[in-house]
């Protein structure tokens, strides 16, 4: 049986038909009124209760499948994948995507330590001998869903952090909070296929692909604030950047 879905489509509006029709399911998907595996109307009943055409409607549909949120399968229909976060290629927190796009975002701290920094995270963030830092590991939950898992370290001279505030708030919102102003990151993607624990933590199978990110911010003043290593359910999860001719 088909999903019951409410799409409003305004003709007088300049935004292009099949285009309203993307962003309508795309929201439907994202705030869970269309869960994974939730199957459309067919092509023909849409476009006849909007009272579009069929081929506007495909072009929604062809878009949907083809940014992954939806899968057309023989003999079933056409299926909601997955409701996939797209965070735009910006310096903004994970929590700060989610909470722009309507997501009700939470976090678990499964570790939390402020501790003499590690060589390579002490060279990192270009700090004196002896310093230490703020260690923790999170799992980010989106609707629900475990997203992300994350580890960071953070110098200790900027802002006072606790494990309830991490649970609370994202890292970028406490940091902003104590006056740092991010300037820029260097950031790393790849890909990477989970292993046990990454599999247990994210709800995923062993084996199957991850998105990794490497990032460090430095902010207005030349500190390097904060460097950390996440990785992100593969089906759930993309980068968008926007690439300019110079």
């Amino acid at each position: 049986m088909a999903a019951t879905l409410n799409l409003s489509i305004d003709k007088s509006s300049p935004i292009p038909l099949y285009h309203q029709i993307v962003t309508g399911i795309e929201a439907a998907i994202h705030d869970g009124t269309l869960s994974t595996g939730s199957k459309l109307d067919n092509e023909i009943d849409l476009a006849a209760r909007l009272t579009l055409s069929r081929p506007t409607v495909r072009k929604a549909m062809d878009e949907l499948v083809r940014s992954g949120l939806l899968v057309r399968k023989r003999g079933v229909g056409t299926q909601v994948v997955a409701s996939q976060v797209r965070r735009p290629l910006e310096l903004s927190s994970l929590y700060d995507d989610l909470t722009r796009s309507g997501s009700k975002p939470t976090t678990a701290v499964l570790e939390f330590s402020h501790v003499p920094a590690p060589d390579g995270i002490r060279e990192t963030l270009l700090l004196a001998p002896g310093a230490s830092v703020y260690h923790f590991i999170r799992l980010r939950y989106a609707a629900g869903k475990p997203l992300a898992l994350m580890e960071n370290w953070v110098r200790d001279d900027i802002v006072e952090i606790s494990e309830t505030a991490l649970a609370d708030r994202g890292l970028y919102d406490i940091l902003r909070r104590a006056g740092v102003n991010f300037r820029l990151a260097n950031q790393r993607i790849g890909a990477l296929i989970a292993d046990d624990r990454q599999a247990e933590l994210l709800h995923t199978a062993v084996g199957s692909a991850l998105v990794s990110m490497e990032r460090t911010a430095v902010d207005d003043t030349g500190r390097h604030v904060e460097t950390g290593h996440h990785v992100y359910r593969g089906d759930s999860y993309s980068f968008e950047l926007t690439l300019v001719q110079r």
